[in-house]
């Protein structure tokens, strides 16, 4: 398995296994998979990863960040999406992008990544804990879906070398 960027090519493929994740119901509040022009908008042009079959071919999972705001202050907070095919579960993939993922955030200069997850998805909880995120509090009835109302667990992930030391907003490349 190599880990790769995510390009539009990727897309077919990583759509079809975000579907698989909005069809467990446990995923995200997603209902619909975007076309890769609304995908590709609402996520950050760095920090989009996939992880490939070593033929390069056979994708079997993605990770991408959104950003949580369009405040300068917030420049270097991001919100992590992991997705890993149905038949790839278990056997590291998820472990593997977060790990990119987490490494390329910094490379880039963020400094804190946050998930939210419904509380029901253990696996995706326990992936990100191993990776550093701890949890911050869980959101109660934050969303509707499917006419449900439905909680998420809040995890984030600070940084221990992005952002240790303060540095003016206006300084930061999101405020120039």
């Amino acid at each position: 398995m190599k880990i790769v960027p995510l390009t539009a090519a990727h897309w077919p493929a990583a759509s079809a296994i975000y579907a698989e994740g909005i069809a467990t119901g446990t995923a995200t509040f997603a209902t619909d998979v975007p076309g890769w022009a609304d995908w590709d908008s609402g996520h950050l042009p760095t920090c989009r990863l996939v992880a490939v079959d070593d033929d390069g071919q056979t994708v079997r999972g993605w990770a991408a960040l959104s950003p949580v705001s369009g405040r300068c202050v917030y420049a270097g907070v991001a919100e992590v999406s992991v997705y890993v095919a149905a038949a790839a579960r278990g056997r590291g993939v998820g472990r593997a992008l977060l790990a990119a993922l987490v490494r390329e955030s910094e490379d880039n200069g963020l400094w804190t990544l946050q998930a939210g997850i419904f509380p029901e998805n253990v696996a995706s909880v326990r992936l990100h804990e191993t990776a550093g995120f701890r949890l911050v509090g869980r959101r109660e009835r934050i969303g509707q879906l499917r006419g449900q109302w439905r909680d998420t667990l809040l995890l984030e992930r600070r940084s221990a070398v992005v952002g240790v030391e303060p540095e003016p907003c206006e300084q930061t490349a999101a405020c120039r």
